[in-house]
Formats: C-alpha cells, structure tokens, sequence
C-alpha cells in the first residue's frame, strides 16, 4: 500500500511507533511499565519488524476511522513494506491509569521517513503528531485497543 501523501503517511508511521511502544513487559509500576514501552518506540519501529508490530495489537482493536485489529494489522506491515527507513523520536505528554488494566497515554511523535519510491532517493516525509493511544493488559502485556490523534474523538 504505498502512500503518496506525506501527512497520511507520517500518521500512519505514528501508529506504528504507538504498537512498537506496547513490546515490553511488566517490570514495575503501570506507569514505569508504560514509560518503559514508550522508552522501546524508535528502536523497534526503526528495526521495522512488522510480525511483532502486528502481534502488538489487541484482538478488540477499535478506533474512531471504524479500523479494526485486522485492518491495522495489514496497514502496519503495508506500510513497512512502502517506507524503508523510519526514524523516530518520541515524548510523552501524559499517562492517565484506568486501575492496573488500561491505560490512555499521549505521546508526541517526530518522524522522519523515506517512501520506497525509484525515481528518487530523497523521498523524505517528515512530521511531527500528538497520539492519544489507549492501551489494556493481555494476559500481562500491554496491548494497543485504540489509537487516534490527539483531540480526535
């Protein structure tokens, strides 16, 4: 699915970094876990391992654009396939805990990417996005169940 509009592409980059953040497991308070998933994002979206990226999302994955987890799931390894190099860097705006289980947490985004394109080798989208990502426990791990920009509903 390659993309020829620099902004779609760059958010769907940004989903990309939310699924990498979600990698790591348990290791210490839900909002230590959390910062520790969203510490991962540039490494494993950069290494562009799209079966664990897609493993990443919840089976209940739903968000505002009607996406389910299928259709993420085939959009992430889509779009790795169209951009070769992704470059990331990532801050967190803030963590709200529902309990131990869920979590919503804002992240801004700064990307850099190049489409897979042969006509030219300085194909570069760059952008930067606020993500709200809800994220829940499956069977301890965190697990992307929704994604959107920020202020989106």
């Amino acid at each position: 699915m390659p993309c020829h509009s620099g902004r779609r592409c760059l958010h769907s980059l940004s989903l990309i970094a939310v699924l990498a953040c979600t990698a790591c497991g348990p290791s210490g308070t839900p909002e230590e876990e959390l910062r520790a998933l969203v510490a991962e994002v540039e490494t494993l979206a950069e290494a562009r391992d799209a079966g664990e990226l897609r493993a990443l999302v919840a089976d209940d994955y739903r968000d505002a654009s009607g996406r389910d987890a299928s259709d993420i799931r085939n959009f992430l390894h889509a779009w790795l396939v169209a951009h070769p190099s992704v470059n990331l860097v990532t801050r967190i705006d803030s963590i709200e805990l529902e309990g131990t289980e869920q979590a919503r947490v804002q992240v801004t985004v700064g990307m850099l990417g190049r489409e897979a394109r042969t006509d030219s080798d300085w194909d570069l989208a760059a952008d930067i996005e606020r993500l709200d990502i809800r994220l829940a426990r499956d069977g301890g791990d965190w697990r992307v169940v929704g994604a959107g920009r920020q202020g989106e509903r």
